[in-house]
């Protein structure tokens, strides 16, 4: 739904209001399968890529947070850690996800397979095609993760100062802290949308041939075509999208974290 709404110049039977319109109408028009359409390449590479996230993320926080506030919470430290994680996860799931699956879920997509759609961008684009919005993409995920962590520890420092396993408390904080990243960074996220997808007819409107590169041209391009209102396109989408992913994610993450901790300290004892 989000890659759809954030088309900046969409076909006339994809130009949708709101998210549950757009929802219905992609479900009626299109069938009850359509927006899941690229989920398993995501899949396929949202476990490594968390799992580096996530290792990477505990590690450097605590290193920095040593150095920056002598073993406190730094939210400082916890914004770098953040953004080092960052680069290791995209690097796993710009391809996946910013490129193989937006471009599944156009409308009218040519591609009728994962498999299919990267023969097909191998062949045309080249194995760059695969990273062109890689910068980009880091340029819009460091801000967005900066403030995910540092939000979430903030959310857990005000309703869980113990740091105890609360699920409740993880929830919470996890939605919120996706609910304030994604509104944030929702325009880096529209130029991003227009990078990975190459809409034809929207460049084409704004004579621009060839392929659209780098973040400085799109926002530009976005600007010329839909003004300040196109940079929030898809915003309701994006935040309602963000906070349940997050909450379940930092759920998840923190009930393992208890877990495996509880165990080793059981076997030690």
């Amino acid at each position: 739904l989000q890659t759809r709404m954030q088309s900046l110049q969409p076909d006339p039977k994809a130009q949708y209001r709101s998210v549950y319109e757009a929802l219905k109408k992609i479900v009626l028009t299109e069938g009850f399968w359509r927006p899941l359409r690229g989920i398993n390449v995501t899949m396929l590479g949202a476990g490594p890529a968390h799992a580096m996230y996530f290792a990477c993320y505990e590690k450097m926080k605590k290193s920095l947070s040593d150095i920056i506030q002598h073993g406190g919470n730094s939210h400082l430290a916890n914004g770098i850690a953040g953004s080092v994680a960052t680069l290791l996860h995209d690097a796993v799931m710009n391809p996946a996800e910013a490129v193989v699956k937006q471009r599944m879920q156009m409308f009218n997509s040519p591609y009728k397979s994962v498999l299919g759609c990267v023969r097909t961008v191998q062949k045309t684009e080249g194995f760059g095609a695969f990273y062109r919005s890689y910068t980009t993409q880091l340029t819009m995920n460091i801000p967005f993760q900066a403030i995910h962590f540092i939000t979430y520890e903030f959310m857990q420092e005000q309703i869980n100062p113990h740091r105890q396993y609360n699920p409740r408390s993880h929830i919470v904080s996890g939605a919120v802290a996706g609910a304030v990243a994604a509104a944030a960074t929702t325009p880096l996220d529209v130029c991003k949308t227009l990078l990975n997808t190459q809409e034809n007819v929207a460049l084409s409107s704004v004579n621009i041939s060839g392929h659209l590169s780098g973040m400085v041209n799109a926002f530009k391009t976005v600007y010329q075509l839909g003004g300040i209102s196109g940079y929030f396109r898809g915003v309701q989408a994006r935040v309602i999208y963000q906070m349940p992913s997050t909450a379940i994610a930092w759920s998840v993450y923190e009930f393992f974290k208890y877990f495996l901790t509880k165990h080793k300290l059981d076997k030690r004892t």
